[in-house]
């Protein structure tokens, strides 16, 4: 009874934290395909984003391949550099990431990916708390958000949308701005590198390690297999699912954007001896719990080296005390022990 009572409590917290913005605006559905290639395609769409994207996946270590930046440049700690991967919006090309060093350290450093629509402020007092445990972070803006945010949107709407092409370039883009991050940590010295990601952070985040192996520790806060299938069920996205009704369903969206997907690529992590810590919320409307768990499955059936933490709250209730504070202890002492 007492349990029943507490997970309404939650759920109703819940509803009111992620229905506070009534700027959500949901968009007309578009294969996108302009986003995956410059080659004619015929009024073939839909066959060609099909194909485009079976074949990304299929050659990930291509589709995410990357050239170092050249023009990295560090202000005060504030460091730019323009992306490896170019978008129609010069604002969103140029990447941003806040530097929190530890005096004297020049060991261990881990890039920390904010959650979706988060602002410049997101994530800063994580960073800072990073530090006090000894860890250098560099927290990076994903792409279209904050500062990378092009003047026409109120939200980083072009991060996910129910364009199917762009979200993919968007994923895409931020994984490789992640390895070129990791790259300028690698040229200041650091040689022991971990990555912390929340909510979509977390996706790019797993992405990314599974990609490159400089990535020793990562910690993926708020878990799930199919990027999808988060769109598809969760609170915060009701506005980007009603853009796919009657054009695509959950299982073919699944299929589209597998490319972006942890799912695709945990045999990835087979040998690398990577360790992770993941992160799921027991009254999660956002990512469900089945899919969390299926993640906590997978890792368990290829024997990947990792830790359980299990928050006794929902998605957006993360963010606020007590629960905030357990999430960020856990994060942090995880990576002070293994990075």
């Amino acid at each position: 009874m007492i349990g029943d009572l507490y997970a309404k409590w939650i759920d109703q917290w819940e509803y009111k934290l992620a229905t506070a913005d009534k700027n959500r605006v949901v968009r007309p559905f578009e294969w996108g395909v302009e986003w995956l290639t410059d080659q004619p395609v015929n009024g073939q769409a839909k066959e060609v984003v099909y194909r485009l994207a079976e074949e990304a996946a299929r050659r990930s270590d291509h589709f995410y391949h990357f050239e170092t930046p050249r023009d990295f440049r560090l202000d005060g700690n504030h460091l730019t550099f323009t992306s490896a991967l170019a978008s129609p919006y010069p604002e969103n090309n140029t990447v941003h990431a806040d530097f929190f060093p530890v005096s004297g350290d020049r060991g261990r450093a881990v890039v920390v990916l904010p959650q979706w629509n988060s602002d410049v402020k997101g994530h800063v007092g994580l960073c800072k708390l990073l530090n006090r445990f000894g860890l250098t972070a560099l927290r990076m803006s994903m792409a279209y958000h904050d500062r990378r945010m092009p003047p026409e949107l109120q939200r980083a709407d072009y991060a996910v949308s129910s364009n199917i092409g762009r979200t993919i370039h968007a994923s895409r883009q931020s994984v490789i701005d992640v390895r070129s991050c990791l790259s300028w940590l690698e040229q200041q010295g650091y040689r022991r590198l971990g990555i912390l990601g929340t909510s979509l952070g977390s996706c790019i985040a797993f992405i990314a390690a599974a990609h490159d192996e400089r990535i020793q520790v990562g910690v993926f806060n708020h878990v799930s297999m199919y990027f999808s299938d988060v769109v598809w069920t969760g609170l915060s996205t009701r506005h980007v699912r009603q853009g796919f009704e009657g054009h695509v369903t959950q299982d073919q969206l699944r299929k589209l954007w597998a490319v972006i997907s942890p799912a695709t690529y945990l045999e990835r992590l087979k040998g690398r001896g990577m360790k992770s810590l993941l992160v799921w919320a027991k009254y999660d409307t956002t990512f469900l719990p089945e899919y969390s768990l299926q993640v906590l499955e997978s890792f368990k059936r290829y024997r990947l080296p990792h830790e359980v933490f299990t928050l006794p709250c929902a998605h957006y209730t993360t963010g606020r005390f007590p629960f905030n504070w357990m999430d960020g202890l856990a994060m942090c002492r995880y990576l002070r022990r293994h990075l």
